[in-house]
């Protein structure tokens, strides 16, 4: 290491680049506050030229303790060499007042005999422990906000890696689907095509948002429902009701939609016939939304992973990241009957 980056590696420089404009403002409005109570005496108003210089050394102190020795030892935690380095900083903060300044100032008096450690203890810190006070609340206040915004990356970041599972898992399916219907050439396919582009139009451009108005997300349940319904025929009925639903209400997208495709493949795959599929969402007073989806399935069929897939595993956690202390789920199988009770307490937005 050459002599000049040594040189620079050791000043205040590094540590003062990232020192931001709202940091240096506060710093200098600390100092003069500090300097004011340092330097006020009731029976000496005006201000001595002793005490600025006294206050310099102490601020200079303060200065050396805030942008070198905190970073560089403190944070690095090395306490031992920390507070050593302070004792030695603060020794000879205290020997260039007493040899120095009141030589300077009052060689016949205070020059002339020495009060003590703990006097001028008592005289240093109270000053320097305000200024690096201050300096560690700052940076323990900026260390928390980065903390706070790192959170909501990786909480966002999460939210939409889960998001973008549910778009290909859908697609796969009805894309089945509608191969299907090609191959035997039915007329319904038409319809398929028109029912998945107004699904995929949603998925892909009106729910990027974190949050979307309850309305939009509820036509896109009755759309995604009469999709889905394409594949059922006359094998069963299909029921889709919806009561007090209010577009000022707001509601994470493709949360509800799980329960409704899930609820749609297990029926289809373990019956024939006397297929039933019952969805009703409702809105309270007080923005509590009510969703319930029941249908129905054959126990000798493979049930065993009918609350473990990975779409509904995908939403649970989706709802403990965007609803943590705003949801209650219930899932129940009895008599061949599934039944899922959601609760969501929205919000109102904007919409």
């Amino acid at each position: 290491m050459s002599v000049k980056r040594y040189f620079y590696k050791m000043t205040f420089i590094p540590f003062f680049k990232n020192t931001t404009r709202n940091e240096i403002l506060f710093q200098i409005l600390l100092h003069i506050v500090v300097f004011l109570f340092f330097s006020f005496d009731r029976y000496e108003p005006e201000i001595q030229g002793f005490k600025i210089v006294t206050f310099l050394n102490y601020a200079l102190g303060a200065l050396v303790i805030n942008y070198v020795l905190l970073p560089r030892f403190f944070y690095q935690k090395k306490y031992i060499l920390f507070f050593c380095c302070v004792a030695v900083l603060v020794s000879i903060i205290m020997a260039f007042e007493e040899l120095v300044l009141e030589q300077i100032y009052y060689p016949d008096t205070r020059a002339k005999f020495f009060p003590g450690v703990v006097y001028s203890l008592l005289d240093v810190m109270p000053v320097i422990l305000i200024l690096v006070g201050f300096k560690f609340a700052w940076d323990a206040s900026i260390k928390q906000l980065e903390v706070e915004e790192l959170r909501t990356s990786v909480k966002e970041s999460e939210l939409l890696f889960l998001k973008s599972q549910i778009n290909p898992h859908f697609l796969f399916n009805n894309l089945n689907n509608l191969y299907s219907y090609a191959i035997e050439q039915s007329p319904k396919t038409p319809s398929i095509i028109l029912e998945l582009s107004s699904v995929l139009r949603y998925m892909l451009y009106d729910c990027r948002a974190k949050f979307v108005g309850l309305g939009k997300e509820i036509e896109h349940l009755k759309n995604f429902t009469q999709l889905n319904e394409l594949q059922i025929e006359e094998r069963g009925k299909v029921s889709f009701q919806t009561k007090h639903i209010k577009d000022n209400y707001e509601i994470a997208p493709l949360i509800l939609s799980v329960f409704i495709e899930n609820a749609f493949k297990h029926s289809t795959a373990s019956q024939a016939d006397g297929i039933f599929i019952d969805v009703n969402i409702s809105l309270d007073d007080k923005g509590c939304l009510n969703f319930e989806c029941r249908n129905s399935f054959l126990e000798t069929t493979n049930t065993d992973k009918l609350s473990h897939g990975i779409g509904l595993q995908n939403v649970k956690k989706r709802l403990q990241l965007l609803y943590p202390n705003a949801h209650k789920m219930y899932i129940n199988e009895d008599q061949n009957i599934y039944y899922v009770h959601l609760k969501l307490m929205l919000t109102q937005g904007s919409i």
